[in-house]
């Protein structure tokens, strides 16, 4: 389970990164979620998995008891996931008004802000 989670991280990793150095804005945004959901993954996969295994302490023990899944990991997706939607909204919003205002969604073609139609 382990080597299958890291081939499918590595794999969003490449193609996130592939994705970001195309030249469509589209594509960059297409990048940076692969990014978002590879690094999301990879917290997950750090903070070990336990099937079936609350993180609470049961009634009447004084420490967890093994196996029990930790909850920091999960509280740090669910951070993640907030701002990379955040982030991911205003990459959207901002290369809407970049491609209104240039006409053209290639980076290659937006090398200067001076001529504006």
């Amino acid at each position: 389970m382990s080597f299958l989670l890291a081939l499918i991280i590595g794999i969003l990793y490449g193609a996130g990164t592939y994705m970001i150095l195309r030249r469509s804005l589209v594509k960059v945004i297409l990048g940076l979620i692969f990014l978002g959901h590879a690094a999301n993954l990879l917290i997950f996969t750090i903070g070990r998995l336990t099937k079936g295994a609350p993180p609470f302490i049961p009634q009447g023990a004084e420490t967890l008891a093994e196996p029990y899944a930790d909850p920091l990991p999960q509280a740090l997706i669910l951070t993640a996931i907030v701002i990379g939607f955040g982030v991911q909204a205003f990459a959207i919003v901002l290369f809407k008004r970049t491609y209104q205002t240039v006409g053209t969604d290639d980076l290659d073609k937006m090398k200067s802000t001076d001529e504006l139609k």
